[in-house]
């Protein structure tokens, strides 16, 4: 693509690709799409000890999943050392960078004797014109001048006092570059207009700003820093409490679709206290000054809530196209399901509308229908839902299930048919009909919850529910 601004996002291959991360990946990639400009992949792995191709195929693996396409890309960041160490090199030979040999130890001990107050340090190499050796960093020279601006389109002007920034480092002394170096170096070098990014990096802004200015007369992109996003308690997610890994939310079973939509929403909106938006929509609708600056709640329940809405909206056939993956997974996992596969998914595609009403993820639809798939003789009971309905209710449910094979066998097989004799076996025993179809449930799923119990049972034809019931009154009878 060409003309039109340029953005670009870019991660580091150190971990499962975080709920944070994808956000930000999706505003660049909506303002791309808006603007008509170019959205650009950059990987930032110089970071040697943490980056694994895995976490790199995992981010371009859920970009995908996400539906957010490159326009070009994904660069990766060690590729690139040639430039970095060029403008290392440049900005030591034009003053505006020195070598430094001191640790922090001295740092602090300097600054407790001169009684300084402000902590970082304290331009003791500035003047010293040290050369490049072992143990010596580069540092960029700050200097004295006027305050730092950055001129943010979701915050405002921040404004960064230059007594405030000390002298920061930008090559170790290995002369691996740093982040801001090579961060900036890149965005000068791939043209970039405008960096969206999260909040955390407003503070290393400033001091890639001054590396901008000393390396091109070039106007400085535009920023725009993303709020925050934070737990139920309003701290920031954290990769070892919360869970905010993509591939995690994919494996479970939740929809690309959901997840770009409840990902969108958190720091923006559309108006008119719209939510469920389609993706041309939302690429319509946004704007990057619309963004609210304050922290953004991930709230697990809500995003659940918009996958069962998206669940829903699919069709019957989609429906089921997505959902076999993960029942074939369940039935791969589960020991005593010794049911033919292809015959229980005969059965859940009688009642996958019903199911479908139901989840509000797609990995739910196995332990919603997994009776389906199971022998008769070998239907695993829920040891809590036996003991609370069959243990409990012994008596009643006895007679539920002696009645209820009475008239099973004979009876018309329909929903209707089963749910009216379901009835009549349970008005003799004095029970209404919640209370009279729980050993049924119980007998011929194993469980206290499911589907809709008679639609259930036609799925699984006469000859099954006889056969569950009979074994429950075996057991109970025992």
């Amino acid at each position: 693509m060409s003309g039109g601004p340029r953005v670009r996002f870019a991660p580091s291959p150190t971990g499962y690709f975080h709920v944070g991360s994808a956000r930000t990946s999706l505003y660049n990639w909506l303002f791309a799409r808006k603007m008509g400009g170019t959205f650009v992949l950059r990987i930032e792995d110089t970071d040697t000890e943490r980056n694994r191709r895995e976490w790199l195929d995992g981010i371009c693996e859920s970009m995908a999943w996400l539906g957010l396409n490159w326009d070009e890309g994904p660069y990766l960041q060690s590729e690139r050392r040639p430039d970095h160490i060029a403008a290392l090199q440049r900005l030591h030979s034009q003053g505006d960078a020195y070598y430094c040999d001191c640790v922090r130890e001295e740092v602090d001990k300097r600054n407790e004797a001169n009684g300084r107050k402000t902590p970082g340090y304290d331009g003791f190499c500035r003047d010293r014109g040290l050369e490049a050796g072992e143990g010596r960093a580069l540092r960029f020279k700050v200097g004295a001048g006027d305050p730092v601006v950055v001129h943010d389109l979701i915050r405002g002007d921040v404004v960064f006092e230059r007594d405030t920034l000390d002298d920061f480092v930008i090559a170790k002394p290995d002369g691996s570059p740093l982040f801001v170096l090579a961060n900036t170096v890149d965005d000068i070098s791939m043209r970039i207009t405008h960096v969206i990014r999260g909040e955390d990096l407003l503070p290393s802004t400033p001091k890639g700003m001054l590396v901008y200015r000393a390396l091109t007369d070039a106007e400085y992109p535009a920023f725009a820093h993303l709020p925050m996003l934070v737990n139920e308690k309003r701290q920031k997610l954290s990769k070892r409490r919360d869970p905010v890994a993509i591939e995690d939310y994919r494996s479970k079973g939740f929809l690309p679709e959901a997840m770009v939509n409840y990902l969108a929403l958190l720091g923006w909106s559309p108006g008119n206290d719209r939510e469920i938006l389609p993706l041309a929509e939302m690429v319509t609708e946004f704007k990057i000054e619309r963004v609210n600056h304050s922290p953004a709640f991930f709230d697990v329940a809500k995003l659940e809530h918009f996958n069962g809405e998206y669940i829903r909206a699919l069709s019957v056939e989609d429906f089921l196209s997505r959902a076999e993956p993960y029942l074939r997974e369940g039935y791969s996992e589960a020991q005593h399901y010794v049911g033919s596969f292809e015959s229980g998914i005969v059965g859940f595609k009688q009642i996958a509308p019903l199911v479908q009403e139901r989840v509000s993820k797609l990995s739910d639809a196995w332990p919603m229908a997994d009776f389906l798939f199971v022998e008769d003789d070998s239907v695993a009971y829920d040891s809590a839902a036996w003991e609370k309905v069959m243990v409990n209710g012994k008596v009643a449910a006895a007679g539920m299930l002696s009645g209820a094979v009475e008239l099973f066998e004979l009876g018309d097989w329909d929903a209707e048919a089963l749910k009216s004799a379901t009835s009549s076996v349970g008005e003799k025993l004095g029970l209404k009909l919640g209370k009279a179809q729980a050993p049924l449930r119980v007998a011929i799923t194993g469980k206290t919850v499911g589907p809709p119990l008679f639609e259930a049972m036609v799925a699984l034809g006469r000859e099954s529910v006889l056969s569950r019931l009979k074994s429950a009154q075996e057991k109970l009878g025992g």
